[in-house]
């Protein structure tokens, strides 16, 4: 499972076999539209304006990642927007001012007639462009990340396997083919096309290839036990063509403050005093699942304990660090049409990066991204910093954990980070000691901000996972520490405003015995 690639530097043009073209695939699934977050921008709301990106889902098996399609993609308008075109005829003669056209131009045509929906006006024109200029590796790679963009999968395997040839156009471009395989399901030829990638002997892409082939071994267990599904079918059974695929959005919403402070805006004690000098504007990602093949069925379901912790783990860092004199962080989480939120199967890379950054209202110098993979309980997550400056990674953390030792593994890796960033408390601030118990704390934050952005209209109150379940592990908590009780009393509020109060356990729990706690109480109603 992987992004859609765009042109990268290749390996001086060599022979090499191109991989077996594949049985034509089916209709591919949903496909994700550019979109801004919107937000007031205002200081008490933490949807920052700017801090959207554009992003890709592929069908189902592939991931829901950051997008690089560049500024044409960019500018796109929302499904909603911009009504599907009537299809034009695919002739065979082009007008004599689009024939004549530079390739980039004929690039930029053709996607945009993807983005309108005009399938066969894009074919049209990259029939002209594969007959003149089909075997510059920038067309095939510009081509494949377009048509995989916008959904089109089995479009990717008919005209670009026939002409891939690893060595001549590099691996970008067979990534792309190689994630049209998996979305069909031909394990047959991903594997083979895999191999080639993997001859490639490419250092930099071997952790990459590695996520590749264990999404391929899942497809073919499935197949061998007979479970795996067929693809989406591409007419309906009477003949007649499959609608347009729906088309989503994927937001990035940026948490600029600790979640529970959100509503304490009138208990000036419970933050640090305004920051001042050059700050390092730093950004915790949202945790990527490996291992997920249903990303947008997983999407839709209510959040359990592991996808929980995949935004619960960021927001402590970035918590942690907003009580650091010279750090201004971020928290960064993945909204699906206002309906759920997005999930990520595979790591972020460079261009992900770039287009979170070029997309973030102010300048970011550091992106902590982060992979987490559990099997049977036995969970593993790899961290990685990045210097925006260089788009270099700086530091790999790994923390491995079962359900007996989650706390130190975490609490472990906490400290190695803050080592590693020269974490320092405020001066003069409320002091920040890390919580007892790491993972109940992340699980915390990972509920609060559901309900928060529930409160925002950002996500359904229906959504939101066992309500009465999570209010009473919140009370329970809630006499743990000072910043328990404030998590538990701004979550006591959000739940008035949406309608679940009801579903908050009937005594009142007991809270921290603190000044700041009293003075919280009195600002939230008591």
């Amino acid at each position: 499972m992987g992004f859609f690639d765009r042109f990268k530097k290749t390996a001086r043009p060599q022979s090499q076999p191109a991989p077996t073209p594949a049985q034509p695939p089916a209709a591919p699934a949903d496909a994700a539209t550019p979109s801004g977050a919107g937000a007031d921008g205002s200081p008490s709301d933490p949807l920052q304006p700017g801090s959207s990106a554009t992003l890709v889902q592929p069908p189902p098996e592939i991931a829901a990642a950051i997008s690089a399609t560049g500024a044409t993609a960019a500018s796109a308008a929302t499904p909603e927007a911009t009504p599907a075109a009537t299809p034009t005829a695919a002739t065979p003669a082009m007008s004599e001012e689009l024939s004549n056209a530079s390739v980039k131009t004929l690039l930029l045509a053709a996607c945009e007639k993807l983005r309108t929906r005009d399938l066969p006006g894009a074919l049209a024109i990259y029939e002209t462009l594969l007959r003149d200029a089909g075997d510059r590796a920038d067309v095939l790679v510009t081509l494949s990340a377009d048509l995989g963009t916008h959904g089109y999968i089995e479009q990717i395997v008919e005209l670009v396997a026939p002409r891939y040839d690893a060595e001549r156009h590099g691996p970008a471009t067979g990534i792309n083919l190689l994630q049209a395989y998996l979305a069909a399901r031909n394990t047959t030829a991903a594997q083979h096309l895999l191999d080639i990638l993997f001859a490639l002997d490419r250092p930099e892409l071997e952790e990459r290839l590695h996520g590749f082939s264990n999404a391929l071994a899942e497809l073919i267990e499935a197949e061998k036990s007979g479970a795996l599904a067929p693809p989406p079918s591409a007419a309906r059974p009477d003949g007649a063509p499959a609608a347009a695929p729906a088309q989503k959005t994927i937001h990035l919403a940026s948490i600029s403050r600790p979640i529970w402070s959100y509503g304490l805006e009138a208990v000036p004690s419970a933050l640090p005093p305004p920051k001042e000098g050059r700050l390092r504007r730093v950004a915790f990602c949202q945790l990527s699942q490996l291992g997920v093949t249903d990303p947008m069925e997983r999407a839709a379901k209510p959040e359990d304990a592991l996808a929980r912790l995949t935004r619960g783990l960021p927001l402590w860092f970035a918590e942690t660090f907003y009580f650091a004199p010279h750090y201004a962080p971020l928290a960064v989480v993945a909204l699906l049409d206002n309906t759920s939120y997005a999930v990520f199967p595979i790591e972020w890379t460079t261009d992900n990066l770039r287009q979170l950054v070029s997309t973030s209202g102010d300048p970011i110098d550091y992106v902590f991204t982060g992979a987490l993979r559990d099997i049977d309980d036995d969970c593993e997550l790899t961290l990685r910093v990045w210097e925006v400056k260089k788009f270099r990674e700086r530091k790999q953390f790994t923390a491995r954990w079962t359900p007996a030792t989650i706390d130190t593994a975490l609490a472990d890796l906490h400290a190695t980070v803050c080592r590693f960033m020269e974490w320092k408390p405020c001066p003069g601030g409320p002091a920040y000691a890390r919580p007892s118990a790491p993972a109940a704390w992340c699980d915390t934050l990972g509920a609060s901000l559901s309900w928060f952005l529930a409160d925002k209209q950002a996500l359904p109150a229906g959504w939101l996972a066992e309500p009465a379940a999570t209010a009473a592990a919140l009370a329970a908590r809630a006499a743990s520490g000072e910043r328990e009780s404030l998590a538990w009393l701004t979550f006591r509020d959000r739940a008035a405003r949406i309608g679940l109060s009801d579903t908050l356990p009937p005594a009142a729990p007991a809270l921290a015995a603190t000044p700041l706690v009293e003075a919280a109480k009195q600002s939230l109603g008591g």
